[in-house]
């Protein structure tokens, strides 16, 4: 019996597909134009690369990222620089990052007959003990337990701990959750780790290229199907 659905936030409460679109165009133009570089192609190559190596080492702190970059090309750049770009990235994303349109509704929903909790990965932007992740703080009371994968010592998806620490909090094993994310390897392949029923969300609203690997886990479209999946996986 399923008695708990844990969240994914960003790409499955929250589109920030624009945001990110847009800050990553704006730190590779700026980082380009500060190289001084002739070829925009061959930049563009290495930033795409150093940038697939850090996401596979679920490394996703972007001063880091760019640090290494400037590394590459010869050219030392300052930390607080690189905080300050940072900062200006993350202030972009959350400028767009709007919460889908189904969202709240489905979160009162699901509050009437489950406990409700959210896991996410901070991809490196805490700062100060601040989270810049917008979560929509309107949200917060629908959770019983939040999991900001990343900081205060848990590692960040797909690891075990964060999925593990986020059960123990409700108090289920975990043959009684389900876990609902966007992204194949950290939330999917995440929760089956562990023993969480996974549902991928593939929002149709997000313009995204999703990996086309053959899985048997239940695929949604948008929030508004949980509900119907849930009451069939609870008949079994």
């Amino acid at each position: 019996m399923i008695k708990a659905v844990i969240f994914d936030f960003g790409q499955t409460l929250a589109d920030s597909a624009e945001g990110f679109r847009l800050a990553e165009k704006t730190a590779q133009r700026m980082i380009f134009a500060d190289l001084e570089l002739e070829n925009w192609e061959n930049f563009l190559t290495s930033y795409r690369q150093f940038r697939r190596t850090y996401q596979s080492n679920s490394n996703f702190s972007r001063k880091d990222l760019w640090g290494h970059i400037y590394q590459h090309f010869h050219k030392d750049q300052e930390l607080i620089v690189l905080k300050n770009m940072e900062d200006e990235y993350w202030e972009l994303v959350n400028s767009k990052t709007r919460l889908f349109p189904e969202t709240k509704k489905v979160l009162e929903r699901l509050s009437e007959n489950y406990c409700l909790a959210l896991i996410s990965n901070t991809q490196g932007q805490v700062d100060s003990g601040k989270h810049r992740l917008k979560l929509f703080p309107d949200l917060a009371g629908y959770f019983k337990v939040i999991i900001l994968a990343g900081e205060g010592g848990i590692p960040p998806k797909p690891d075990r701990a964060p999925f593990l620490t986020c059960l123990d909090g409700l108090g289920l094993l975990p043959s009684e959750a389900v876990f609902v994310g966007d992204d194949l390897q950290n939330d999917i392949y995440g929760a089956q780790a562990v023993g969480i029923h996974p549902i991928w969300l593939k929002h149709a609203s997000v313009v995204r290229n999703w990996p086309q690997e053959e899985t048997s886990v239940p695929v949604i479209t948008s929030l508004d199907q949980l509900i119907p999946l849930l009451k069939k996986i609870n008949k079994g």
